[in-house]
């Protein structure tokens, strides 16, 4: 054997012997998630803030408010739409979220008998920021960059939310060892490609973390006229800057962030608490409800009442996946 052959030889079976570890964690998480959620749908777990995706079909559009979150699958593929870009993501790959975005998505890849599966983990901005300050502080100051990402799952990352899920089999386990698990994870998620984003989120003084007090008001006073000066002097930024700064992290102006958040809401209040499209639309801070119902179906393909309706319908009948943990809008 060659030189050559003799040092590239290993590294092939390195390669090699990765790539099939990593496809054993799959089938045994796939096996968790498939005992642990029977049926198609969300199904919340024993560990707090951990719920599991089953899903037979590859379903119409839903659309959520999604918080921050670490998200992957053992089986499947699925579309994310956040304003007009599009991410998608399979087994091999993880989505996170270091802010509060409205989302469209897709399940693109499922059947019955290979459905998607999946599992997402809320990420608490406590806990983010408290591993973030124990890191080595010689990193350069980072870009604001978008505020939802997809990247290449490593074996570190699958590693702890394989031993995560583990747990579910022994939940007596759960309160001593799903911190534990649960820390290491974040700490994976934070110093892998996409820990950027995190720490943007939480960093104080940041202008990722100056744009995220700004969507605080906005989900907080959802009901009230948006000042751009106001927001920008909650911002302690300039109008420029945090339109700037704004569509960077969420890809939407604070407008189109702001329209976006009252339609979910709207159409949460009608499926949800029974309201009519009218007082829906009084209730998150529409005086107009033609201009409601315009934008309403702009947004989401028909007019409120008859949406409603066919949601309803939908709802009636066996349940598809989904999308998102409890905490999301839906």
């Amino acid at each position: 054997m060659d030189i050559a052959a003799q040092t590239t030889a290993p590294a092939i079976d390195s390669v090699a012997m990765e790539t099939s570890q990593l496809a054993g964690q799959r089938e045994e998480l796939a096996d968790i998630i498939r005992r642990h959620c029977r049926s198609d749908g969300a199904q919340p777990t024993a560990i707090p803030g951990l719920t599991l995706f089953r899903g037979s079909t590859c379903a119409t559009p839903t659309c959520a408010v999604m918080a921050s979150i670490f998200a992957m699958m053992a089986q499947g593929a699925k579309r994310i739409v956040v304003g007009d870009d599009a991410y998608d993501y399979d087994a091999r790959h993880y989505l996170i979220t270091s802010v509060d975005l409205p989302i469209f998505s897709r399940i693109t890849h499922a059947c019955a008998t290979q459905p998607y599966l999946g599992l997402a983990l809320n990420i608490d901005p406590l806990k983010i920021g408290e591993l973030a300050a124990a890191m080595p502080r010689n990193r350069a100051p980072e870009a604001v960059d978008c505020g939802i990402a997809v990247g290449q799952l490593s074996a570190e990352i699958q590693n702890a939310a394989l031993r995560l899920a583990r747990l579910l089999d022994s939940p007596a386990d759960i309160p001593v060892l799903a911190p534990l698990i649960e820390r290491e994870l974040l700490y994976r998620l934070l110093t892998g490609a996409l820990g950027g984003r995190l720490r943007q989120a939480v960093a104080s003084g940041s202008h990722s973390h100056q744009i995220v007090r700004t969507i605080d008001w906005l989900k907080t006073n959802l009901d009230q006229p948006v000042s751009i000066d106001q927001l920008a002097s909650l911002a302690t930024m300039s109008k420029s800057s945090l339109h700037h700064h704004f569509k960077a992290l969420t890809t939407m102006t604070p407008l189109q962030y702001q329209k976006q958040l009252r339609l979910h809401e709207a159409r949460r209040l009608m499926l949800l608490a029974d309201h009519d499209a009218a007082s829906a639309a009084h209730r998150v801070g529409y005086e107009s409800p033609s201009q409601f119902s315009r934008e309403y179906r702009r947004m989401f393909g028909t007019p409120p009442a008859r949406d409603v309706a066919q949601l309803r319908v939908i709802d009636s009948l066996p349940a598809e996946a989904p999308e998102f943990p409890a905490n999301a809008t839906v």
